[in-house]
This record gives structure tokens, C-alpha cells and sequence, in this order.
């Protein structure tokens, strides 16, 4: 569904992102992880448009939309979360949510209904309406995924949804990323927790440094010497399998 071609990304002297590469296939969970500051975000700004690249191709569906704005890449099916969850304070949690649902429903009812639909879908029936203000960070990570899917996209681009969430929190949004999934819904998510990482992503790619470092299933990417010293540091990898011997 998502191909990712040789993006490169720079900021004046800066190269955030170097000649990255990934796919997503239609239907699956997918995982984009890496430590902090490796370019993770910035290679999400320019799959959804708010970036453009300095070089480099993205294809959705076989199709360039490299130079194509946010908005026309939404109606396409493409929804982005943010990692700093901003809702419309002064709105309910179902207005805030129809925000999105406009992009299909351009009649007040209509999208109301949907954005109604959408909350109970993610666990906010008995929040929508209430002040968005009034959520604790779970409800406000759960509207940040709502308003995405009001938009009804066919790819599902989630920034680190999970953090700032503690054990329970995150043990009860598992399920509700993988009916999101299994209701037609392709993801492609940016973690930093990796058991949820292991837990629902059939594939795994890792970016350090701007540069994508290794990609396959979740257990293998883990094990990957490449992805060991790109999150604890050069002869790490060693240090462990020397440690391990030793044990």
C-alpha cells in the first residue's frame, strides 16, 4: 500500500533522514522504531505532506503523491496522529472528533453521527460530551486516534499513540489498535514500548541516525546487532553476546 523510496530529508547543514526505504503492505501493522532523535517523526511528516523531501519518492498505492499537500493526501486515505496530543479545548470530545469527519461528511448531522460512531469505537462513548479539556492523557491519546479515524482513511499513520500511558492503559488500547486493523484499516506506527512493538507488528523497521538500519519481523530485528548499538551504543552487541557466554 505505502512505499517509501531513498527519502532524504535536510534542514539547512542538517540531514534528519538519509536515503530511507520502507513498505507497508495493505492490511498489516507495521512498526517504525529507533531511538530518540533518529528522524522517526520527520519521516512521517513527509509520508502524510507536511514535509516535503529533499529527495526522494513516496508512493501510495503505486501512485507518486511525493508533492502532493496533507489535505489531498487525506482524501486519498491517509491519517496521521501527533505525538503532542493538542484537542480543541473549548469542544466536546465528539465535536473535536467531527473535525475529521467533515473531510467526508460535509453535513453538520452526518458528521456528528460518524463522529459519535467513531468515539465509541475507540472507548470515548462515555466521554463525547464532555469538554475535550477535561480527558486524562489515555482519553486524549484515545480523541488524537479518533479524529484521525473520522477522516475514514485506508492508512493509519500512528505517532508513539502509547506514550505517557501506563501498564493498564496500554494493555486496554492493544486491542482496540488491532480491531482498527482488522476492520480494513493498514498501520504503520511509530513505538517506543517494545512489547506492544512485539505484541502487534508483523514486521518492524528501524531508522538511527536518518539511516534505515534493519528491517524484518519483530524478534529478529530485536536480536540484530545493527539495532542493539543503534539504541545502547557502539560494542554493545558484543558486550551482550560476551555476557551471554559467560552466563
Amino acid at each position: 500500500m505505502l512505499a517509501v523510496e531513498a527519502l532524504t530529508k535536510r534542514f539547512q547543514g542538517l540531514v534528519a533522514v538519509r536515503e530511507a526505504s520502507l513498505a507497508v503492505p495493505a492490511g498489516s501493522i507495521t512498526g517504525l522504531i529507533g531511538p530518540n532523535g533518529a528522524g522517526k517523526t520527520t519521516l512521517f511528516g513527509m509520508i502524510s505532506g507536511f514535509l516535503q523531501p529533499t529527495s526522494g519518492r513516496v508512493l501510495f498505492e503505486g501512485q507518486d503523491i511525493t508533492a502532493e499537500a496533507p489535505h489531498l493526501r487525506a482524501r486519498r486515505g491517509i491519517a496521521r496522529t501527533f505525538q503532542i496530543v493538542q484537542p480543541f479545548a473549548g469542544l466536546t470530545v465528539a465535536e473535536n472528533i467531527a473535525v475529521g469527519a467533515y473531510l467526508r461528511h460535509p453535513r453538520r448531522a452526518d458528521a456528528v453521527a460518524r463522529a459519535r460512531a467513531v468515539g465509541r469505537r475507540v472507548g470515548l462513548g462515555a466521554e463525547l460530551d464532555k469538554p475535550a479539556s477535561s480527558l486524562t492523557v489515555s482519553g486524549r491519546k484515545r480523541l488524537e486516534v479518533a479524529r484521525a479515524l473520522a477522516t475514514e482513511p485506508r492508512l493509519l499513520l500512528l505517532d508513539e499513540v502509547l506514550a505517557g500511558l501506563n501498564p493498564s492503559e496500554i494493555r486496554d488500547i492493544l486491542p482496540v489498535i488491532r480491531a482498527i486493523r482488522d476492520e480494513g484499516v493498514t498501520i504503520l506506527m511509530i513505538e517506543h514500548i517494545m512489547q506492544a512493538v512485539m505484541s502487534l507488528c508483523e514486521a518492524v523497521h528501524v531508522l538511527a541516525e536518518g539511516r534505515m538500519v534493519a528491517s524484518g519481523p519483530p524478534r529478529e530485528v530485536c536480536a540484530d546487532p545493527r539495532v542493539i548499538e543503534a539504541y545502547l551504543g557502539k560494542g554493545a552487541a558484543a558486550r551482550l553476546g560476551a555476557e551471554a557466554a559467560d552466563a
